[in-house]
């Protein structure tokens, strides 16, 4: 899967595809390499229409399996809407300070909402710098 992710833009048409059709929320890992190419992609979650339980080790698992230098996690809202929640903030934040342990970069969390435009990043709004 030799794709790269060079913009939230991107990894939104790629999630759209990988989560079209899916009532419940997913979440997922891109696993990229030291140049950001997506060198797999992983379902970690799968809950119901308003939450998916997500822990630290199920998401960077397969990140250190895949010996992926960065990760993109990304999540879908079944309610068409991709602002964050307040759970979705302090997870990211979470996520980011696990892999800052690990020396895996988080470089973006995106959410996917209706359509094949509508998305929210985390990198894009400035909120992973504060992380």
């Amino acid at each position: 899967m030799p794709v790269r992710s060079r913009s939230s833009a991107d990894a939104s048409t790629l999630l759209h595809t990988y989560l079209a059709d899916v009532d419940r929320e997913h979440f997922v890992v891109l696993m990229l390499d030291q140049k950001n190419k997506i060198i797999g992609i992983h379902t970690v979650s799968i809950g119901s229409l308003s939450a998916s339980v997500v822990h630290p080790r199920e998401v960077f698992k397969p990140a250190i399996l895949s010996n992926a230098a960065n990760i993109l996690i990304a999540h879908n809202h079944p309610s068409g809407q991709p602002q964050p929640s307040q759970e979705d903030r302090v997870l990211t934040v979470r996520l980011a300070a696990a892999g800052k342990l690990l020396g895996i970069s988080v470089l973006d969390h995106v959410i996917i909402g209706d359509g094949t435009s509508a998305y929210f990043s985390f990198a894009d709004e400035g909120l992973l710098e504060r992380c």
